[in-house]
């Protein structure tokens, strides 16, 4: 966790907070090799660089390898202040995976985010996509902000 610095033209700077959130975390966490729940900070949350500010408007899906990857405003093209700088936090307790999960087993079958779920499709019991049943139906878990963290949940309760 920290405040984020990017390297650009030979010099490192801050990203201004404007239009940053989770998803701009998320990509910041997968770039680093970080795994963990990915929360964004703002207000220099972890103090305030020095230097240039050289990113700005910075707008990932969350889907993106790395910052350039993104939209943002183009390089050195920003209206903000140091107070602005971005932050990210990628440790896994800092968000809310594990009190989104129930503890409660029916059977040997997971109860996860109060559906039903499940392994499929894995070469054995203990592999496999997560499936939910919701509605009368199965279905898939996107893997928009799957972590580690949640893997490790629907083992403990398989």
């Amino acid at each position: 966790e920290g405040r984020v610095e990017v390297y650009h033209d030979g010099k490192w700077g801050t990203i201004c907070d404007d239009q940053w959130d989770d998803r701009d975390a998320e990509v910041v966490c997968r770039q680093l090799g970080l795994s963990g729940t990915p929360k964004a900070l703002s207000w220099a949350h972890y103090g305030q660089g020095s230097g240039p500010i050289l990113l700005d408007e910075v707008q990932c899906s969350g889907n993106e390898l790395s910052l350039d990857q993104c939209k943002k405003s183009d390089w050195g093209q920003q209206n903000c202040d140091h107070i602005e700088d971005a932050g990210v936090s990628c440790d896994p307790f800092t968000g809310t995976d594990l009190q989104l999960c129930q503890s409660d087993v029916v059977g040997r079958t997971p109860i996860l985010r109060g559906w039903l779920s499940r392994l499929a499709g894995g070469r054995s019991p203990s592999e496999g996509r997560v499936e939910v049943y919701y509605n009368g139906d199965w279905g898939t878990v996107c893997d928009d902000g799957w972590t580690d963290l949640g893997a490790q949940v629907v083992c403990r309760q398989l």
